[in-house]
């Protein structure tokens, strides 16, 4: 086929009615109205091109090769006066291209044909009054990413260098808003109208026009400032009821009710001189409500976000208001209207107002789901007992089942006793009895269970009828009419994967098999055969057993709209149903996740928190520079020698003496554990590390350096945490007894402190008796203004779950032995 321009020009002028000539389209540069189209990829070659006749008429002929010579199957007198455009996408659906041609009918007008090839003949598709001054054709990203079919950017003129935007795509017979895909292609058109605002802000077509762009991309707070400006200035165009009609859509928007709209803020980290504080960014990486809180969970659909202050959680809503104070120990997402919240007194209930619907605090209570919340209590000397909760709080199933699950199609499977579990309705009415030792949660109809205690797991249907006979060691539920079953007898797992009659789609032999939604699987097999609780590299496979993709991933997540978040060794992105990497996201290096939080993603890659637009542009990412007092400031650098190693460790910058400052880094770096480690050994274990400012004042910075080593195959890791106490002149790092008196016996003082506190203070009820004896002279310490913070490592003297067990001393406690004169206390005094 002949592609090269000039070539292709010569072969359709040899094909012209006497005195035609070629037409020339003038933008981007000059060039022939001629192209050549293979319209399904499979080798179906046409020619189109525009000519002008002798008589000056503009005519759209359409050439197909027969044998040796070239056939025109289409050519139809065309309604402009020059051609604009003439290309091929696949505008009306995915599978073939269409011909697109601009047919020039006014100095800044075309209007649009799109020339599908049918079984009847060639036809345009487009309406005849489709016009644009601009146009812009592209497969543009929705919430489930490309899909082959392009979208029209028709950019209508008005009036100066204002334009009206239409975003469209042909469904359903006829082009349609795409507004899917508003918030990928609007903010250009936003970038555009804050120029001319800057420019011109007295012309209130640009507010206008700003306004409208601003709302189609996700931008309402933004969008009713500028349709406000707009309607302050005088001499008004548009009109004053069309500026009005928009400010009333934005205005809708923007009140609708809580539960209907997540607003457009993501949490944000920053690190200061004082800890790491939480605020919330816009779409564009702006801070809109500033860095104040200990921590923040992301905006729900209800226009809530939960946030941390003083340690305790508390809702706020967009603007930063508390609905509920900061007041609870936890408080979970909504679900159902309903969040679980928990205090001094227990686990309650709590509605969208703050308003605690549970009558009475309890030992446990889950997530409302299927209008009902499990919940369990704990009777002086009995066994746990299960019940369930309806959203107002009321026990409309008393507690008396040994376990229960949630409910899921108005039905929950229940322990009844031993060797009897249950399936009950919402009212707790028992719809089927099953003497069974275990029974496992529902399932697309179907339940796990084991006959007796220690025995091979199979599938019974809800009637109690054996449907797949026990044969298992593991037996998953079912979803998606298949279950993920293991048949191995030791460690080393064979898991396979079974359709609702038991045969397998996926034959047993993996490591592991996680199901991931709109059926799809992921494969995992495992990195060291001998050692396979070391992890799996895993392929994504339908859930037929087809494998779509190579054993490359080291981290998958679940689909969700056609796009799941993957890690390989080196990166992290979107990879859409066929397994291959989703057009239009960007790769993110390093291992997490990928989330869509539209418009923008968010990014949770080797530790840290950004933003990112559909092009891979950063939007916001936390600061790796800490200011802190001029000249000084901590500078965060990355340390990733291994998959599984990954430091951040802080380096000092500002300091007086060069020698001081490259001494104190090199001890920094010693502590945080950055060491050799190999590249391309599979290591026994994992490593993190990471540092925060705690204290700053003076010439004193106290920094945290913790680190959490987690051994493949064990229950748990071990974290670990130490302080270095810099002194920014000297370069000195402190210890414990430096702060004290010579002679002053300072072990013996704060042993009796920290005893005082363990037997008189409740909150330290957890630690073993009698192991406490004392604290060491060197014992792990941190300083803040006021205070001394004494800690003990995990087990030390207390369970693991209590993590450091710290007791705090304030300075007025023991002023008598602090030396006051020394360079430590003088450091920060």
């Amino acid at each position: 086929m002949i592609t090269n321009q000039t070539q292709l020009s010569d072969m359709v002028k040899a094909y012209l009615p006497q005195g035609a000539e070629l037409v020339i389209i003038d933008k981007p540069a000059p060039h022939p109205a001629v192209i050549a189209v293979d319209l399904n990829g499979q080798g179906t070659w046409i020619v189109a091109a525009v000519y002008k006749s002798v008589d000056g008429k503009l005519h759209f002929r359409v050439m197909q090769r027969k044998g040796a010579e070239w056939v025109t199957v289409y050519d139809e007198i065309g309604p402009g006066y020059e051609v604009s455009l003439l290309t091929a996408a696949p505008v009306l659906n995915a599978a073939q291209k269409n011909l697109v041609v601009g047919w020039r009918v006014g100095a800044i007008w075309s209007r649009l044909s799109v020339y599908e090839w049918t079984q009847a003949g060639i036809r345009d598709a487009a309406p005849d009054n489709m016009l644009y001054s601009y146009l812009e054709i592209e497969d543009m990203p929705g919430t489930a990413g490309k899909d082959g079919q392009v979208e029209l950017a028709l950019w209508i003129h008005d009036t100066g260098e204002a334009f009206r935007v239409e975003v469209v795509r042909w469904q359903n017979g006829t082009f349609a808003p795409a507004s899917d895909v508003y918030r990928y292609y609007f903010p250009k058109v936003v970038r555009y109208y804050e120029r001319l605002t800057r420019l011109h802000p007295d012309y209130t077509f640009y507010w206008y026009y700003l306004a409208d762009a601003q709302l189609k991309s996700g931008m309402p707070t933004e969008a009713l400032n500028s349709i406000q400006q707009a309607i302050r200035l005088e001499k008004p165009y548009p009109s004053k009821e069309t500026l009005l009609a928009l400010q009333k859509q934005i205005e809708e928007e923007l009140h609708q009710p809580r539960w209907r709209r997540r607003p457009d803020l993501f949490p944000a980290s920053v690190k200061t001189s004082n800890d790491v504080k939480w605020g919330f960014i816009n779409s564009r990486g702006q801070m809109v409500l500033p860095p104040q809180y200990e921590y923040a969970y992301g905006f729900q659909d209800n226009g809530m976000a939960v946030v941390q202050v003083h340690g305790r959680y508390g809702l706020i809503d967009a603007k930063g208001n508390f609905v509920v104070q900061p007041i609870y120990d936890s408080i979970s997402s909504f679900s159902e209207g309903r969040a679980v919240v928990i205090d001094s007194q227990g686990f309650k209930l709590m509605d969208e107002s703050g308003r605690i619907v549970t009558r009475k605090p309890y030992a446990y209570i889950s997530t409302l789901t299927n209008g009902r919340a499990m919940f369990y209590v704990m009777p002086e000397g009995g066994t746990s007992l299960y019940g369930y909760l309806d959203n107002q709080g009321n026990e409309v199933i008393p507690p008396q089942y040994l376990e229960a699950t949630d409910f899921k199609q108005n039905k929950a499977v229940v322990k009844v006793k031993d060797g009897e579990y249950g399936l009950i309705g919402l009212n707790g009415r028992r719809l089927a009895t099953y003497p069974l030792a275990y029974v496992g949660p529902l399932g697309d109809g179907l339940l796990s269970f084991q006959k007796e205690t220690n025995g091979k797991y199979g599938y019974i249907d809800e009637s109690g009828k054996v449907v797949i006979a026990p044969v298992y060691t593991v037996a998953l539920p079912f979803q998606e009419g298949r279950a993920v079953v293991n048949i191995a007898e030791d460690y080393k797992s064979r898991y396979g994967l079974i359709n609702r009659t038991g045969g397998y789609v996926v034959q047993p032999g993996y490591n592991e098999i996680r199901q991931l939604g709109e059926h799809r699987v992921a494969l995992g097999k495992a990195i060291d055969p001998e050692q396979p609780f070391i992890g799996s590299m895993m392929a994504i496979a339908d859930d037929n057993g087809k494998i779509l993709t190579e054993f490359r991933f080291q981290e998958v997540e679940d689909y969700h709209k056609g796009l799941a978040s993957v890690s390989d060794r080196k990166q992290t992105y979107f990879i859409d149903r066929s397994g291959r990497g989703a057009q239009g996201y960007p790769r993110v290096n390093g291992s997490g996740t990928l989330t869509l939080v539209e418009p923008i993603i968010q990014a949770n890659v080797d530790l840290r928190l950004s933003y990112l637009d559909r092009n891979g542009r950063v939007i916001w990412r936390q600061n790796t520079v800490i200011p802190l007092a001029p000249p000084y400031k901590v500078k965060e650098e990355k340390y990733k020698p291994n998959k599984d190693y990954l430091v951040y460790y802080p380096q000092v910058e500002g300091m007086a003496n060069p020698g001081a400052q490259q001494e104190v880094n090199r001890k920094l770096m010693v502590m945080s554990q950055v060491k050799p480690i190999p590249e391309n050994e599979q290591l026994s274990y994992s490593y993190t590390g990471d540092f925060q400012v705690t204290f700053f004042k003076k010439d004193l910075l106290v920094l945290e350096l913790s680190g959490y080593n987690f051994p493949f195959g064990a229950a748990h890791g071990m974290p670990t945490k130490h302080y270095a106490h810099i002194n920014l002149i000297t370069g000195e790092m402190y210890t414990l007894g430096d702060l004290f008196k010579t002679g002053s016996n300072y072990v013996a003082v704060l042993s009796e402190i920290v005893g005082r506190q363990i037997k008189e203070d409740p909150q330290y009820s957890y630690v073993f008796p009698d192991t406490y004896k004392g604290i060491r002279a060197d014992q792990p310490f941190y300083v803040t203004e006021n205070a001394l913070h004494l800690y003990f490592e995990p087990y030390e003297i207390a369970p693991y779950v209590a993590g450091f067990p710290t007791f705090t001393i304030p300075f007025r406690e023991i002023m008598n032995i602090i030396a006051v004169d020394k360079s430590f206390w003088r450091s920060f005094h």
